[in-house]
């Protein structure tokens, strides 16, 4: 274990401007506070006095750490684990990792010297030392709609095979069979998952998914519509485009209507989380919505079962789906493919039809 002196050596800097960096001195310029903070992360440190108030003193706080607040989903994420929270006496302190490993574990640290009860994370594609370290160490932990491969710290998610399974069937009962899907990265434990389910789906359906019909994005807007913008280029595109989560949805709403294309006309269009504003555009999108009150609150729970030494399982909750009318009108007296019956007929002419809701 890193100790304050290691910190100061690592930065050049002395012990005392150390000590002034942790108590968030003003007299400390930004330059030299960047270099600690570096030190501190190259180093693995985390105060030991900091440690030990963890596990000996109840501060009321939990931290919760999510990917990126401008995502409407995670914005309505945070709201629910606030609610959850508040209602069970404790204040949240939330910081936005920003998709970035560097600065999830900045705000890992930080509630850590807050003397944070709990955390709850959405977390970075990457295992760094200091989340290895906290997972590892016994400290409250659970992860929100991510995980992490090779720690044992209780999660809660969502699943949208089923879903995904439902919108693969709806495409095919309105006659689609040339469907391209744009991912989020296959380093998030959610890109990799949605991305298997979908080919799966679409497998059994019968849809064509050639492999230049599946790119990967960021899970943000420019993503989607750069990636659209190469499907729609294609010599034979796609005729729906499934988008794996709402930015790059709105993304790929701007490449299709820059080109003047309509939608389905041109263009059907599909999207992994459901957002308010899907069901006001013109047309409104089909999308799988995921059940994101219930995973905030879940994970509240979750936490603070932990806290009372309370035993703390895992959640899976299932997505759904919600068709709209942004692929296409049902045919008359459309059937659903084989297998897939219990999707029912005539949907897709319908707003907000809900296919599949559930609870675990």
């Amino acid at each position: 274990m890193a100790r304050i002196k290691d910190v100061a050596a690592q930065a050049g800097v002395s012990v005392a401007t150390v000590s002034r960096v942790l108590n968030d001195s003003p007299s400390v310029t930004e330059e030299t506070r960047s270099r600690v903070y570096a030190a501190m992360t190259a180093l693995n440190y985390v105060p030991n006095a900091v440690a030990r108030s963890l596990r000996t003193e109840a501060t009321r706080t939990l931290g919760l750490i999510i990917g990126d607040i401008l995502n409407p989903f995670f914005t309505e994420l945070a709201r629910a684990v606030e609610d959850g929270a508040r209602e069970a006496g404790y204040t949240v302190v939330i910081g936005n990792a920003d998709e970035r490993a560097d600065q999830q574990d900045h705000y890992v640290r930080t509630l850590l010297e807050q003397r944070v009860d709990g955390l709850l994370i959405c977390p970075t594609a990457e295992v760094t030392p200091l989340i290895e370290e906290v997972a590892r160490g016994g400290r409250p932990l659970v992860f929100l709609d991510r995980t992490l491969p090779g720690l044992d710290v209780p999660s809660v998610r969502a699943d949208g095979t089923e879903a995904i399974r439902r919108l693969a069937g709806h495409l095919r009962a309105l006659g689609h069979r040339r469907v391209a899907f744009i991912s989020g990265p296959g380093t998030l434990s959610t890109g990799r998952e949605r991305t298997r389910a979908f080919l799966m789906a679409a497998a059994e359906t019968g849809l064509e998914v050639p492999p230049e019909y599946v790119r990967v994005g960021d899970f943000r807007a420019g993503s989607g519509q750069a990636l659209t913008a190469a499907l729609l280029d294609l010599p034979e595109p796609p005729e729906v485009i499934f988008l794996g989560d709402n930015l790059m949805a709105l993304g790929a709403l701007d490449e299709i209507r820059k080109r003047g294309l309509r939608i389905p006309g041109d263009i059907g269009l599909a999207s992994f989380d459901d957002v308010p504003w899907f069901s006001h555009t013109d047309p409104p999108v089909t999308a799988i919505s995921q059940p994101t009150a219930e995973l905030g609150r879940g994970a509240v729970r979750v936490l603070l079962d932990i806290l009372g030494g309370r035993r703390a399982d895992s959640v899976v909750l299932p997505a759904h789906l919600v068709v709209r009318e942004s692929c296409g009108e049902a045919r008359p007296h459309a059937r659903p493919p084989d297998g897939h019956a219990d999707t029912p007929d005539g949907l897709a002419g319908t707003s907000d039809a809900v296919v599949g809701r559930g609870t675990a």
